[in-house]
């Protein structure tokens, strides 16, 4: 099975996305799963949560300050307090929300002084809604929240529990359109690798990287570049997951992660160079790393678990770390949609003993990391895939077989100069 991806707008001649299908079918799921559960009614301030319920979007920046809410009661459509002027927006132009848009504003992470009043009526409003529909008596799903505007909930005497699980449960398998999102957000981190590696060099900052990576994306039509992490040279062992103004140098190994969103959807994307040549030591590390990778996607299957594809990883301890929760995140596995890290988890630290299932229709990253023999070398690779109904498709298309040499600009009198310092066996030649 192939996973197609289209060009980046709509077109009357082909179907690509289905956004009107997208919608609807996101929301009959989480309705379905809210009908079975012993909730009344699902509260979220999760922007994600939120654009999965009700399909709105009011830009990054209103991320991570958990202002605008959603609610959705059993047996009902979804009812959106959002930004004034963003509530209006809604109600002309998303027509399967329209006046259930409405003004309101929770506490902005605590800058509006608790005097404001405006926990209490975050909670009044949904003591209203529920009340109304006869659901005040059953438990309100909440998936983030404010301390105080807990309290104001718990205050008017709603029962709060946890419907983050609810929400990974609907998020857990992708459908048609969500697949075509993620694979074109792939692409497009395809693209910017092949220019990164175009680009890499001694002198090259990591900064640099970072920004040369962004505008690719951007240009492409990214939503929003949720990171982008670039480390070099003795920075690669430990991973520090940050990037500086580090400059690149001669035999550096280099690796990033490329996080990114289209329409929502997201990556979770790393590749590893060298730059200008490769040790022995850098090329071994490679190489366990990609064997590492390659035997957990070569695992995926419908009903294999996640305990079954860690067991193929090494132990803390082989790789230099006292126990799992210290190298968490470096032999790992996580579920890719609306945000980065969704279910299903991979890792030692949890699967094990809390295994999960793997369905036909998830998607997710596997990542790997070694550790070079010469104490500052490490090589980081991940792939996004998708499950099929005998196995996976890996929609990460930049090449990472081998290790790929960047930079190769130096000639001797008698052709270029070796890609390794003692070797070109192991390596990728098309660099050259």
């Amino acid at each position: 099975m192939a996973i197609r991806t289209y060009g980046l707008m709509g077109v009357d001649w082909e179907e690509r996305v289905n956004f009107e299908r997208l919608r609807t079918e996101r929301l009959a799921r989480i309705k379905k799963l809210l009908k079975e559960s012993e909730m009344g009614a699902l509260l979220c301030f999760d922007m994600n949560n939120i654009r999965y319920i009700t399909a709105t979007h009011i830009g990054t920046w209103a991320m991570d300050k958990l202002a605008r809410f959603s609610l959705l009661p059993q047996d009902d459509e979804p009812i959106m307090w959002d930004f004034g002027s963003a509530a209006r927006h809604h109600q002309l132009y998303s027509p399967w929300l329209g006046e259930r848009s409405r003004a309101g504003i929770s506490t902005q992470r605590g800058a509006m002084s608790p005097e404001s009043g405006r926990a209490e009526d975050v909670a009044k409003k949904i003591r209203i809604e529920l009340e109304e529909r006869g659901l005040l008596g059953s438990p309100l799903g909440v998936d983030v929240i404010e301390l105080p505007v807990l309290f104001a909930l718990q205050a008017e005497g709603i029962k709060v529990v946890d419907g983050q699980q609810l929400m990974q449960q609907a998020r857990l398998i992708k459908m048609q359109d969500e697949i075509t999102l993620l694979a074109t957000a792939c692409m497009m981190v395809d693209a910017a690798y092949d220019e990164l590696y175009r680009a890499l060099r001694p002198g090259l900052r990591e900064n640099e990287c970072v920004g040369l990576v962004n505008k690719v994306l951007y240009d492409l039509g990214s939503e929003h570049v949720e990171g982008v992490n670039a480390i070099s040279g003795e920075r690669c062992s430990p991973h520090p997951h940050v990037y500086t103004d580090r400059a690149l140098r001669p035999g550096d190994p280099a690796y990033f992660d490329i996080l990114h969103s289209y329409n929502g959807y997201r990556t979770c994307y790393y590749r590893t160079f060298a730059v200008g040549s490769a040790s022995h030591a850098q090329v071994d590390a490679y190489k366990h790393c990609r064997y590492l990778l390659d035997v957990a996607i070569n695992a995926i299957r419908p009903g294999v678990t996640t305990a079954d594809v860690v067991k193929l990883w090494p132990k803390a301890q082989e790789f230099g770390f006292p126990n799992e929760e210290a190298a968490f995140a470096l032999q790992y596995g996580h579920g890719v949609g609306l945000s980065i890290w969704e279910k299903p988890i991979f890792s030692r630290l949890v699967s094990l003993d809390h295994p999960e299932v793997i369905e036909e229709g998830m998607v997710f990253a596997l990542e790997t990391f070694w550790p070079a023999t010469d104490g500052w070398s490490a090589a980081r690779i991940e792939e996004q895939l998708i499950v099929t109904k005998d196995g996976c498709e890996v929609i990460t298309r930049f090449p990472a077989e081998k290790l790929l040499v960047a930079g190769v600009r130096y000639y001797t009198v008698d052709g270029p100069l070796s890609t390794t310092r003692d070797t070109q066996s192991h390596l990728n030649t098309e660099a050259l």
